[in-house]
């Protein structure tokens, strides 16, 4: 099967693709965008989460073929080039990356938040981020990061 996408806003094929593969397979080993996280396959980690028509999905729950003609943003998507999204500024500058593995998923997830309420209250926050495991950070850096990008956005 052939699947046609538009990933990051650039028209991508994946050929001889088998009907059980997912998104998530098709995005890191087809299409080389390594960003989204490979991790339980079950949808409950959040690590693979992306864009699919501009809703948060888990990309290890999709199947490829479902993502033909649609649009998927991934968190190499996230940035402008080589300026950084605030989202992914602030998880730098408060080391909220650790090991890095939930970083992605934690990044689509803070974006969209900050995208619908520019300035979320910490339950908001960990609303919109409690489908996200992280084993490294203890989350505080995490909610410090999500803060301080959504003053970002506010200012620019």
């Amino acid at each position: 099967m052939r699947v046609n996408v538009t990933v990051n806003g650039e028209h991508r094929r994946a050929d001889n693709v088998w009907e059980g593969e997912s998104l998530l397979y098709v995005l890191r080993e087809r299409l080389g965008l390594p960003g989204s996280k490979n991790a339980c396959e079950q949808g409950e980690c959040g690590s693979c989460t992306v864009y699919l028509d501009g809703v948060p999905a888990c990309a290890c729950l999709v199947a490829a073929g479902q993502a033909e003609g649609r649009e998927v943003v991934t968190v190499e998507g996230l940035a402008d080039g080589e300026a950084l999204d605030p989202v992914q500024e602030a998880f730098v500058e408060r080391g909220a990356v650790q090991c890095g593995f939930c970083t992605p998923g934690l990044l689509v997830a803070a974006h969209d938040l900050i995208g619908r309420v520019p300035d979320p209250s910490d339950v908001e926050i960990r609303e919109a981020l409690a489908g996200n495991l992280c084993r490294c950070t203890g989350y505080e850096k995490i909610l410090d990061a999500v803060r301080d990008a959504a003053a970002k956005k506010a200012v620019r």
